[in-house]
């Protein structure tokens, strides 16, 4: 499988390695109906937990395969948390200057959508 084959997710790896992926508790706790296995999370707080590996100054989730930048799927794709399956693509983000694109930048990746132009100020007549 070539990089055009796949989405821009599986040859980036960046969010999994630039933020904290925190979740209510329950996702990770099968007998409350969560399917994030418990073995790769930590608890965060009374009502937190958290993917192992993104909780410290150089975050890396422990389910991301493969190097920032290469191909990198999630090992546990089908039953990520919350906060995964939420992130946005920088492609599908309304905002101008999105999450993904900040992490793309942190790893010396490019961006997948331009900064939007800076607006000028109207002249005032």
């Amino acid at each position: 499988m070539t990089e055009i084959d796949h989405p821009p997710c599986l040859s980036c790896g960046a969010c999994c390695s630039t933020f904290r992926v925190s979740f209510y508790w329950t996702e990770s706790e099968p007998a409350a109906g969560g399917c994030v296995p418990p073995e790769l999370t930590e608890k965060l707080n009374d009502f937190r937990a958290v993917m192992k590996g993104t909780n410290r100054p150089q975050p890396r989730c422990v389910a991301l395969q493969g190097e920032v930048g290469g191909f990198t799927p999630c090992a546990i794709y089908a039953n990520r948390p919350s906060p995964c399956r939420e992130f946005l693509m920088a492609l599908d983000d309304p905002e101008p200057d999105s999450a993904c694109d900040r992490a793309r930048e942190r790893w010396g990746l490019p961006r997948l959508k331009p900064m939007p132009e800076p607006q000028k100020p109207s002249e005032v007549v």
